[in-house]
């Protein structure tokens, strides 16, 4: 499966996988954004991004791990 920027749920699920013992809360965005452009399935344009989707990304990895 090739996950884009507009897969949110999908990503939240891969990074809390990959990343079962880091809080979410305490990721900055340019390293949760290049966590994310670093998955073996992400296939979109890195620069497609922005605050509000990386937002959206950490807010659903958060209720993934609750």
């Amino acid at each position: 499966m090739q996950l884009k920027w507009s897969d949110i749920q999908e990503i939240a699920i891969e990074l809390s996988e990959q990343f079962p013992d880091q809080d979410p809360l305490q990721v900055r965005f340019t390293d949760l954004h290049r966590w994310i452009t670093e998955l073996d399935e992400f296939d979109d344009n890195p620069e497609r991004s922005n605050e509000q989707i990386l937002e959206a990304i950490q807010q659903a990895w958060i209720d993934e791990t609750d």
